[in-house]
């Protein structure tokens, strides 16, 4: 059985009616629990909704850093209270991303730097609540954004583990993560051809310190790429992931669901 440590169940690309085949066709596929994570304050309760109605789907609270531009000054007390909910297990999707224009009436520097602000903010929030933390990163080019968030997770890293999720490599810049306590995660990217450094990642990563997610509704594998991806696909990125790295399924989901277990605080056998 394998986890899906990341996916947007209250996407728009999702319909409320079509959940139920959406979860039973990934428990179906051998995916027995799915991380559900929040990207706004607007869909933090659809996401807890999701959480609360299915026995199998947890989910993680936070602000996208691509929405931090459209969060009131004031968003930490709403926040916490969502956070403090029983099938929250991690404080996110939060992070960096240098790869989006600022928006309008805004310069890439303010832009950063609040985005900046509300990471540390979410540290905080997990450090008060002893829940992990997702974070995402994301430049045009170079590695700025993880540069950046590390050294914010560095502050951090004695109370809060991170997971940086929608790891694309080079491995290199794993060992830093890594040696901070963090974890990486790996979509399909790492099964298409063209993406080798997030493949020659996902081989070298050491058992207990990767997880494997959909990020769904994006990021299909084949042969569904273009499509709308759903946390059932998990196990076509497990069957990937484990012939490369010359494991067996059962191999690699030990590894993993060490990993999700160890992360979000859940007992293994749930």
């Amino acid at each position: 059985m394998f986890t899906d440590s990341h996916c947007h169940l209250a996407s728009h690309k999702f319909s409320a009616e079509e959940l139920d085949s959406i979860v039973a066709n990934a428990k179906n596929n051998g995916i027995h629990r799915m991380i559900t994570l929040a990207t706004s304050l607007e869909d933090c309760p659809t996401n807890i909704q999701i959480a609360e109605k299915y026995p199998e789907v947890f989910c993680a609270i936070g602000i996208h850093p691509c929405d931090v531009h459209e969060t009131p000054d004031n968003y930490l007390e709403t926040l916490h209270t969502f956070a403090t909910h029983p099938k929250c297990v991690a404080i996110g999707e939060t992070g960096l991303d240098y790869f989006h224009p600022a928006p309008d009436g805004w310069t890439e520097n303010d832009y950063h730097q609040r985005q900046r602000q509300f990471l540390r903010q979410h540290f905080e929030l997990a450090k008060e609540l002893n829940k992990n933390i997702v974070i995402h990163t994301r430049d045009k080019s170079g590695k700025q954004s993880l540069d950046d968030a590390l050294e914010i997770y560095s502050e951090f890293a004695n109370d809060v583990r991170a997971v940086f999720h929608c790891f694309l490599g080079p491995w290199e810049n794993a060992e830093p993560i890594l040696k901070l306590g963090g974890y990486i995660s790996f979509t399909a990217i790492s099964t298409f051809k063209s993406a080798k450094d997030s493949l020659g990642a996902a081989m070298a990563a050491p058992s207990g310190r990767f997880m494997l997610e959909t990020d769904s509704p994006y990021l299909a594998p084949a042969p569904h790429r273009g499509k709308r991806n759903e946390p059932a696909f998990t196990h076509l990125i497990a069957k990937s992931l484990a012939a490369a790295r010359n494991e067996t399924l059962e191999e690699l989901a030990l590894n993993t669901e060490t990993s999700v277990s160890d992360f979000f605080k859940l007992p293994s056998n749930n």
